[in-house]
């Protein structure tokens, strides 16, 4: 269901710069690096903009750079919000999951992004949205997508109903993801009922015309 999680960490430490180490990091994140995976393939800052200066490297944000003749992806700016805001911290959540899951029609106003809320006072970041939980993502519930960390199928239903989505991008959700067996229906039940009782009411009429 899920694919192979993937860390795109630099294979080693390199002490000289090391450019195939670097591109064999960027490659799994549609051209885009951190400034710390740089160093890790031997990069220095002052490397770094010297790259830049050149052309070679184009600066993104603070800390996040991209091979310039990399080939473009459509959704590579949720991958480099999801970089910059730290891969290790952040998943993609919300609307930004079910799009990357081809789940509903609804179309991302914002880059969505969960993280724990102890990391509440991270940085805003132009047109990312961060959510702050205190409901611990399982190990489970994170699944890879494009090189990205997201929330599973049912976790995405679940946080978007939460945030008052459409009922009907919702419902839709829910009968593709049974459909293509993203979810199941005692997952979707059991789960809907740790939430609100209008979020579980939502997902159990959602389940009700998918049986029907």
């Amino acid at each position: 269901m899920n694919d192979e999680m993937m860390t795109n960490t630099p294979p080693h430490s390199a002490t000289r710069p090391d450019r195939i180490c670097l591109f064999h990091v960027a490659s799994g994140q549609a051209g885009y690096f951190t400034a710390g995976q740089a160093r890790g393939c031997g990069f220095s800052r002052a490397l770094l903009s010297h790259h830049v200066r050149s052309g070679r490297f184009i600066h993104i944000r603070h800390g996040l750079y991209r091979f310039r003749e990399y080939p473009s992806s459509p959704r590579e700016h949720v991958l480099a919000a999801w970089l910059a805001v730290g891969k290790n911290v952040a998943v993609v959540s919300h609307e930004s999951a079910l799009d990357l899951l081809d789940l509903s029609d609804v179309i991302p106003d914002a880059v969505h992004l969960t993280v724990p809320r102890s990391r509440r006072s991270l940085p805003s970041l132009a047109g990312v949205k961060i959510h702050t939980t205190d409901r611990s993502i399982e190990p489970g519930e994170r699944w890879v997508r494009e090189g990205m960390v997201i929330t599973s199928a049912t976790r995405s239903i679940l946080d978007t109903a939460e945030k008052g989505a459409d009922p009907e991008q919702i419902e839709l959700a829910v009968a593709q993801a049974i459909e293509r067996g993203l979810a199941t229906t005692e997952e979707l039940r059991r789960t809907a009922s740790e939430r609100s009782r209008r979020v579980a009411e939502l997902i159990a009429g959602a389940l009700q015309q998918v049986t029907a």
